[in-house]
């Protein structure tokens, strides 16, 4: 793993992560002189994302106007159906590349052999010789803060969930089928061990709404005056608080004790139709043009030390000091496992 000392402590930590994640298969191979010496990439392409994935329009435009490439960007649902989708068209992909593939499901996209070996040269780092880290964030409850004061305290914890007062008010979403949810599903995991199954057990009893994705649970369930919904707490990301602030007054922030850190890749999927161009892509996504664009459009911190950071970040979106993190080749070893589960104690038991 290469890094910087300019690098500040959360950016080292999510390299730190994305190293074991690399740690799990083979090395990043530096680019050989054929490699650098590629013809130039034209054309069209192709690239397969998540619901959530945005980029300015001027960024885009800025790109095809100077590489030559058109870019389509498909979203084809939250970040696990997209890994399903690669999975099911491995050898015959929809696409040329792909972006927003995360840590909880980057194994997956691995064994799929959806993907072609290329890492970008310029990757602070990567998994397998096939995913680029992209961006990082802290997966972590949301709360809106007009709903607690005097009469019911904010939570603060994984078990204050559990407690009467916040019976109803609780909205996360499906392991399954979105990357916050299986976050979460692993960081109680890794905070209970085997006592996961009845912490999960005393949110259903108390009320949690499911849904299928991040979209569903944020946009449509939070109460925040953006708005409107019914449910107060919320699983976003630590991240997610300056967007909220009407007035230059802050109307969330995040249960910092409730964090599972998050890196999302980027990568070229293997029988791709322009795979030099879809090499371009991923290489764009490293700039600093795309990077500086990432916290106001996907609300995600960029890993490039260049990157511009908006000044409110750093007083409404901290991340959490001592975020979960969880092995990923236990990851790999139990997804399908505690999903399994997951799905007879939530879902089945309701």
């Amino acid at each position: 793993m290469k890094t910087s000392t300019t690098m500040s402590m959360a950016v080292a930590s999510a390299l730190l992560l994305a190293a074991c994640s690399a740690s799990e298969s083979k090395p990043t191979q530096a680019p050989t002189s054929s490699e650098s010496e590629a013809p130039a990439a034209t054309g069209a392409v192709t690239v397969l994302t998540h619901d959530s994935f945005a980029l300015p329009e001027d960024v885009i435009a800025d790109f095809e106007a100077t590489s030559g490439i058109d870019v389509t960007f498909e979203p084809v649902g939250d970040a696990g159906t997209l890994v399903n989708q690669l999975a099911l068209t491995s050898g015959a992909p929809l696409g040329d590349a792909v972006v927003g593939i995360d840590n909880t499901f980057a194994s997956r996209a691995v064994a799929s052999e959806a993907l072609a070996d290329y890492v970008s040269p310029s990757a602070t780092d990567s998994v397998a010789g096939q995913l680029t880290a992209i961006d990082y964030s802290d997966v972590c409850f949301n709360i809106d803060l007009a709903a607690f004061g005097d009469g019911t305290p904010a939570p603060a914890t994984f078990d204050d969930l559990l407690e009467p007062e916040y019976a109803n008010m609780v909205s996360v979403s499906n392991p399954a089928t979105s990357s916050p949810g299986l976050a979460l599903l692993l960081a109680t995991y890794e905070t209970y061990g085997e006592g996961w199954k009845d912490y999960w057990r005393g949110l259903r009893d108390n009320g949690l709404k499911v849904t299928a994705g991040w979209s569903d649970t944020y946009f449509v369930d939070f109460s925040v005056p953006n708005y409107g919904g019914d449910y107060p707490i919320v699983l976003s990301y630590a991240s997610s608080p300056p967007s909220e602030v009407v007035d230059g007054n802050p109307t969330s922030t995040a249960l910092l004790d409730t964090c599972f850190r998050q890196v999302e890749y980027a990568g070229v999927l293997d029988g791709a139709q322009n795979p030099e161009a879809a090499k371009a892509v991923v290489d764009w996504m490293l700039s600093d043009s795309v990077q500086s664009a990432l916290p106001d459009n996907m609300y995600v911190y960029p890993v490039s030390p260049t990157a511009t950071i908006p000044a409110a970040w750093e007083k409404y979106a901290p991340l959490s000091d001592n975020p979960i993190v969880m092995d990923p080749a236990q990851i790999d070893a139990q997804r399908d496992q505690l999903l399994r589960e997951w799905t007879e104690i939530v879902i089945d038991g309701q």
